[in-house]
């Protein structure tokens, strides 16, 4: 239950990083809203299919939502480390 909000939050958190990255060169926008999508893909049906349309319309971007992938699933990783460390000291 945990693991779920805190993917949740993360990918609210990216969304709005990639909303500013938009405007400001210093971040990658794009980057930020793809890794945002994909954790809020794995809990919500819409950001899912959303991803499925940009890949299908735009098969070209495609490759950077799999490095956004593989970056979302490092803090995947980090979040279950996180939880599972919480959990011991209970």
């Amino acid at each position: 239950m945990r693991k779920d909000i805190i993917i949740v939050i993360l990918g609210w958190i990216f969304i709005v990083l990639g909303v500013i990255g938009l405007f400001l060169p210093v971040l990658q926008g794009i980057l930020f809203l793809f890794i945002g999508l994909y954790l809020l893909s794995k809990k919500a049906p819409w950001a899912k299919k959303l991803l499925n349309k940009i890949r299908s319309r735009y098969p070209q971007i495609f490759g950077r939502i799999k490095g956004a992938r593989s970056q979302a699933d490092r803090y995947i990783k980090k979040v279950d480390r996180y939880i599972n460390r919480i959990g011991r000291k209970k």
